[in-house]
């Protein structure tokens, strides 16, 4: 039998397992650096399979992450997990800390480098697990208040357990290496940064990754083998200090921090705009005050902004940083400003995307390339950290569209997916590692 079709036959094989994957990872998401339930039943798989696993700080570079919780959120969730089903024989003390995401790598003799990257957290929403809102995931909404997988992430986490191991069935046929990246908090660009600084790209020769994408959009196909333009981002925290005074009796010897955050949430509106190309920049949240009768002396701004290049984004963001402190500085207040997110632009090499459309069309015929093969991506995503780092170095890095039917758009609390796409997903992947590593 043709490797391609064998291939294909193991991940269909594999659909229940898959599916029993997600609906786990459905059942109990975990936002970036909480990812402990997650990384632990990645790490047992993939020890199970005979991977060489890495773990906590071998996989995130500590003063590169962004946005980390608290210890005491870290610790309270930590004492969830018993109740989860969590193997807590692989939940590490570096876990426990927040040092989530895992790396399975597949030795296979001489030969070149591939890394496939498969992104495990999931969204602060809240599920709307009624009844007319579940046509894909009876019995399984999420378990964890607060907190929904609406991205599709626990789809990309089986995703990549199940090509784990059809590699592992295979691995005679490979020659070279094989990584395995399940990195966390990609949600608010967080947890790709801290993996490209340890340095796991810097050997890789050819990077891909997917996204679970809807199936009625300009990508008219099974999958996109490329994508390119994702804008790039930073996410800023504000915080606004000011001096409380009693509003009605000695309102001048104040210093509104409310009045300030509101002074830069109208200025950032009016940043202008750069004639290289396209900017974002949004208020997400404002709160501050304690009473109506109180000069306000904190508020709280969320804010981020993207541009269509990095060089844009970074032009935003010091429009932005400059905006709020100098609305504080008007008003007697202070501002300090923390980056807790970023990502830098992304570009697909078109050498690479060909190949892999190639090999789709040429052993994989039951599965359509769209006929934009390498679509825009007007999002942002922190997988650029790790495709520029492979890219620095000659390497070659693809992002990719894998296309499913949808109920619900992604980041909305009725979101779900048909899970014929993990099939699909798998599939593609392992032909991809085979493509490079098994082929003379």
């Amino acid at each position: 039998m043709d490797m391609y079709q064998n291939i294909n036959q193991l991940a269909r094989s594999l659909h229940q397992e898959s599916v029993d994957i997600r609906r786990t990872m459905h059942m109990y998401p975990e936002t970036g650096w909480f990812e402990m339930r997650t990384s632990a039943i990645i790490a047992k798989r993939l020890t199970e399979l005979g991977y060489e696993v890495l773990t906590g700080r071998q996989v995130c570079r500590e003063d590169t992450r962004m946005g980390v919780p608290s210890p005491e959120e870290l610790e309270a969730h930590y004492q969830q997990l018993p109740e989860q089903g969590t193997p807590m024989e692989y939940v590490t003390e570096d876990m426990r800390e927040g040092f989530t995401g895992v790396i399975g790598i597949l030795r296979c003799g001489d030969g070149p480098v591939a890394a496939l990257r498969f992104d495990i957290d999931a969204l602060p929403m809240t599920e709307n697990a009624t009844q007319d809102h579940r046509p894909f995931r009876e019995g399984f909404a999420s378990r964890n208040p607060g907190c929904m997988h609406a991205c599709g992430h626990d789809s990309h986490i089986a995703m990549g357990l199940g090509t784990a191991r059809v590699l592992s069935e295979i691995r005679e046929h490979l020659h070279g290496t094989v990584k395995l990246v399940f990195q966390p908090a990609e949600e608010g660009a967080r947890g790709a940064k801290g993996i490209a600084a340890s340095g796991h790209m810097d050997d890789v020769d050819f990077f891909a990754a997917t996204h679970i994408a809807p199936d009625d959009t300009i990508d008219d196909g099974d999958i996109t083998p490329g994508t390119y333009g994702s804008l790039a981002t930073a996410k800023l925290d504000v915080e606004f200090h000011g001096k409380a005074a009693h509003a009605g009796g000695f309102p001048e010897k104040g210093c509104d921090a409310l009045q300030a955050a509101a002074h830069a949430a109208i200025a950032l509106a009016g940043i202008p705009r750069h004639s290289g190309g396209m900017s974002r920049v949004n208020v997400g949240t404002l709160r501050g005050g304690s009473g109506r009768n109180v000069v306000p002396d904190y508020a709280f701004m969320q804010v981020e902004v993207r541009g269509e290049t990095t060089e844009i984004n970074q032009y935003m963001t010091e429009r932005a940083c400059a905006i709020c402190e100098a609305a504080a500085a008007m008003t007697g207040c202070t501002a300090s400003v923390s980056i807790v997110g970023e990502a830098p632009s992304q570009v697909s090499d078109l050498a690479f995307v060909e190949r892999i459309r190639d090999m789709i069309q040429t052993h994989l015929p039951q599965y359509r390339v769209s006929t934009e093969y390498n679509s825009r991506n007007w999002g942002s995503e922190d997988i650029g950290f790790l495709m520029n780092r492979v890219q620095a170095h000659g390497g070659q890095a693809v992002y990719m569209r894998t296309m499913t039917s949808m109920p619900s758009a992604q980041h909305t609390t009725e979101f779900d997916l048909d899970e014929k796409a993990l099939d699909k997903g798998i599939s593609v992947f392992a032909s991809i590692i085979y493509n490079i590593l098994g082929e003379s």
